[in-house]
């Protein structure tokens, strides 16, 4: 995400570099860039205005440190003003002081409701909570199904209810409702996820219905969920929700596919109300709290390691990572079985590419974000079959693997010499860069300790 915005930015930087002092024309030159990058991205026109206007008084006005060059001080600048744009703190989720929290989901058909249902009901599993679903469309059966299927796949409590061949309408949608929270008090589950209808477009019926949900049920949290890739529609249907509702917060799903961000950038000045979690992919885990400060870390090209580090931590086997860091991060390095374990444990984090982008764009990981784009994710079973196909002698002594040995590791694996060549290579690279990384920061080393095997996997 915010491929295209970071990428604009760092050229609008650039143009300051090798400026002694920041002037109303050097200055301008880089607005007008900052500003053509916040359109490109799709960010609402008023809030780019807005945002380029408070740039260029800080830039020329008094708050700017002498102690940093003039590229740097626009970046500090533009960082603390998408800080201030998208909220200096993490939002936080409103629990009901006696249970059940209920959360009532909003949204047009077709931007992920009931898929963010499942993601959300299986991050508060994760924190300790006992959520239950319920869906309330009862327009369409396909969706309730759908939900069933979601709630089985993350093993979380679903209320079905009975719908008693009563014509679908809102008096049917508020019993499934009130049944659902007696049930949810009667289960002892402390949350309750309520999946509404939607429609192609606003309308006065889905409004309506929305707003007889909400006295009936009082709600903690009415999140609007909104698909990323829309851009401005999303923006604009967030804004007449809100005004009909009073949303507490949004949800951005696809976020993974949206290389703009527009919406991510507009949602919160336009409607008042914070980003609260994003979608990032299609797995149960793919969601995770909206971190402003990372999110403008990404858009800098300051990579997002707080966020990686934390997936890292949650889903790998944190003896085999601290193993295999002692190991890569000394003298000796690592092996090719060290390598092929750790391979393994990499795959669990996600594709390859949503990994790279979030490193850095500077230090000892400039450039690796873009070679994400050419990142074969296939490589990996290759990698692993040619390591597989190694005697365990050749994976630990990596130097006697000869060239007879590689004919023969290349017909067992079902790959070329000049493949066996290429790992090797990469590999003999990766050592190097390990032992470089063992010198630097505690955060880098503890970084490179999770990430093993990053290079190497293009195409």
């Amino acid at each position: 995400m915010f491929e295209n915005l970071s990428e604009k930015l760092q050229r609008a930087f650039k143009s300051l570099r090798g400026q002694g002092i920041i002037t109303e024309e050097n200055i301008g030159d880089a607005l007008r860039e900052i500003r053509v990058a916040l359109l490109e991205a799709d960010v609402n026109l008023n809030v780019v205005k807005e945002l380029v206007e408070h740039i260029r008084i800080k830039a020329i006005g008094q708050e700017v440190l002498t102690a940093l060059s003039p590229a740097e001080q626009v970046i500090k600048i533009v960082r603390d003003e998408l800080m201030t744009l998208l909220g200096k703190d993490t939002a936080r989720f409103q629990f009901a002081s006696r249970p059940p929290t209920v959360i009532l989901m909003a949204g047009l058909q077709g931007s992920g409701k009931t898929t963010t249902s499942g993601k959300l009901a299986a991050w508060l599993q994760k924190g300790g909570h006992r959520p239950m679903l319920v869906s309330v469309d009862v327009y369409r059966p396909a969706a309730r199904e759908q939900l069933k299927v979601v709630a089985a796949s993350i093993k979380a409590s679903l209320y079905e209810g009975d719908l008693k061949g009563e014509a679908p309408g809102s008096a049917l949608v508020e019993r499934l409702a009130k049944e659902a929270r007696r049930e949810a008090v009667n289960s002892g589950c402390d949350t309750l996820i309520v999946d509404t209808a939607g429609r192609l477009h606003i309308d006065e019926d889905l409004m309506d219905e929305m707003q007889r949900l909400k006295t009936l049920l009082n709600p903690q949290e009415i999140l609007f969920i909104a698909d990323a890739m829309t851009g401005q529609d999303a923006v604009r249907s967030a804004e007449e929700f809100h005004k009909r509702l009073a949303l507490t917060g949004v949800v951005l799903t696809k976020m993974d596919g949206d290389a703009r961000g527009g919406a991510a950038l507009s949602i919160r000045q336009v409607t008042g109300q914070p980003v609260k979690f994003i979608g990032t992919g299609e797995k149960p885990t793919a969601f995770e709290p909206f971190h402003p400060d990372r999110i403008v870390g990404r858009i800098l090209g300051m990579g997002d390691i707080m966020t990686l580090i934390e997936r890292a931590e949650e889903t790998l086997d944190k003896k085999k990572s601290e193993d295999f860091a002692k190991k890569a991060l000394s003298g000796d390095g690592f092996s090719l079985e060290d390598f092929r374990d750790q391979l393994r444990q990499i795959r669990k984090l996600g594709s390859l590419q949503s990994i790279m982008k979030m490193l850095p764009s500077v230090g000892p990981f400039q450039g690796i974000q873009q070679m994400a784009d050419q990142v074969d994710e296939k490589q990996f079973v290759r990698v692993e079959a040619i390591i597989n196909s190694m005697t365990p002698k050749e994976r630990n002594h990596h130097e006697i693997i000869s060239g007879n040995r590689r004919k023969r590791i290349a017909r067992g694996s079902g790959t070329s010499v000049q493949e066996v060549n290429q790992l090797l290579r990469q590999y003999a690279q990766m050592r190097k860069m390990f032992k470089t990384a063992g010198k630097g920061g505690a955060l880098q080393r503890r970084l490179m300790g999770t990430m093993g095997g990053m290079r190497g996997m293009g195409r």
